[in-house]
């Protein structure tokens, strides 16, 4: 298995390497250059697996073992999802009228993230042990990626944390998540802007591949193959628990899985998983940011003049990455009309997809758009109906149940992305009570620590500068085996 950027510019990585980047040196986004195939038979093997199981079948595929033995590959996949708060790591509720939510959320910052990121720093402090080496990974987040990545790589030797995330676009618990964790490998910016506005710098900082090269930096956004590699487990086990391929004598049923998206990673795994041949019918649910459904449905992909605020902030989101990986699948892996498309997106902020290339995506990928109205009527509908509280995430996608008229010949998976302990606000604002977990209490009893990045006239520059400081002063600090907070 070796891997390519979606820019063409770059063939021939290897697992390691792809895992201790961020963008390739290219621009581009790092695929798979061959996709494996999920066979029916291999489907009914799977099926009943544990989830936990299923991440080191899904890895094995993807990991050749003499990067990863199958053996050790097991053991870092069970301590990675070892501390989750239900034994099963992901549950399903199975609610009234069909309405089917996974719940991903059962992890240490109460987000779906926390699936992925725990497996994917445990994988780099495999290596990094292996290598005696050290990393500096640099994360910008829209609330939940930030505090996922801090808590599952605090105090690990061999890395150290950046993690930069909007200035009160987020919630408090997703802050507190950041904002109070003190070990000494762990480093926070608050920026007063989106999370847009903190792309861009971090563009501008791993475009520098001497920067690169000389502190070891990476990324564990979703723009690391990892993340989105781990993603598609939770897609085959919704697909193994909720199709009732059991009851098939024949070919596969669909299965319509229903995301909420932001930066599209998740949306992208599920893409992913169907192009090697899960029979799944896809649909992506935005806020008021609704760049992927212009995109799907009028071909207009452009940023609006600014990120809208909604009471589900970690996806009001405009540049929704990911996309490059979808688009480079629909287009037959093209590298060179990958590279023209989203430099074009990127230095003018819009570009409009040729007709033919919106019916591909439409074909693979329908979607929706919900007002913050829409919201919390969903959370107040679904807890009338089931006395279940959706956080305002989720109930972006199960607005789709209640709108969207349902084929009862085809079952149907809702994608629950975060604990509504995260979201408080939303929760009063639509009229409902939830008890908050002990360990959401005991955040506004500790203490804090973090920078501020302010805004400024040359804000992206200053910032770039501010972080490029950081990540040197660091890494000269480590090089001296020293302690960086005293």
């Amino acid at each position: 298995m070796q891997y390519c950027s979606t820019r063409g510019g770059v063939h021939g990585w290897d697992f390691r390497d792809v895992l201790f980047s961020g963008y390739a040196p290219d621009g581009g986004m790092f695929m798979p250059e061959s996709l494996p195939l999920l066979s029916p038979d291999t489907l009914r093997d799977w099926r009943g697996l544990p989830y936990s199981k299923l991440v080191v079948e899904v890895s094995s595929l993807f990991i050749p073992t003499h990067l990863i033995p199958r053996e050790d590959l097991e053991v870092l996949v069970d301590e990675a999802l070892s501390g989750f708060s239900v034994p099963e790591v992901v549950r399903i509720a199975q609610l009234k009228e069909g309405l089917s939510v996974l719940e991903l959320f059962h992890g240490h910052t109460l987000a779906f993230k926390d699936l992925a990121m725990t497996c994917t720093v445990r994988f780099l402090d495999y290596f990094l042990r292996k290598g005696n080496r050290r990393a500096t990974v640099v994360v910008g987040t829209s609330g939940d990626t930030g505090g996922s990545a801090i808590q599952s790589a605090k105090g690990l030797c061999g890395l150290d944390v950046v993690v930069v995330y909007p200035r009160g676009r987020i919630t408090p618990v997703q802050e507190k998540h950041m904002i109070t964790c003190l070990d000494d490998n762990v480093h926070v910016f608050a920026a007063d802007g989106s999370s847009d506005d903190i792309d861009q710098p971090l563009r501008r900082l791993f475009a520098d591949q001497e920067l690169v090269r000389s502190h070891n930096l990476m990324s564990l956004n979703s723009v690391n193959w990892s993340r989105v590699m781990i993603q598609l487990a939770h897609f085959i086990y919704a697909y193994l628990e909720l199709s009732g391929m059991e009851q098939a004598k024949a070919d596969l049923p669909d299965l319509e899985v229903v995301v909420p998206t932001g930066g599209a990673g998740n949306i992208a795994a599920g893409v992913i998983v169907k192009q090697m041949g899960l029979p799944l019918k896809l649909v992506a649910m935005v806020n008021s940011n609704n760049i992927v459904h212009r995109t799907v449905t009028t071909g207009d992909f452009s940023m609006a003049a600014s990120v809208t605020q909604t009471l589900a902030p970690a996806i009001d989101i405009q540049d929704p990455y990911n996309m490059e990986r979808v688009f480079w699948l629909l287009l037959g892996r093209d590298g060179a009309s990958v590279k023209n498309m989203m430099e074009e997106f990127q230095q003018s902020r819009r570009h409009t997809l040729p007709e033919s290339h919106r019916k591909l995506l439409s074909q693979v990928l329908s979607t929706g758009t919900v007002s913050d109205e829409g919201i919390l009527e969903t959370m107040r509908r679904c807890w009338e109906d089931n006395q279940y509280v959706l956080c305002p995430h989720t109930a972006v996608a199960v607005w789709h149940h209640y709108h969207c008229p349902h084929n009862p010949s085809l079952n149907r998976c809702y994608v629950a992305t975060a604990s509504p302990a995260k979201f408080q606000s939303a929760v009063q604002r639509a009229g409902l009570t939830f008890d908050l977990p002990e360990a959401v209490l005991t955040l506004d009893k500790l203490a804090t620590r973090y920078q501020n990045l302010d805004l400024s006239q040359n804000w992206c520059k200053d910032w770039e500068e501010r972080l490029r400081d950081k990540i040197q002063s660091v890494s000269s600090v480590r090089k001296k085996r020293g302690i960086y907070y005293i």
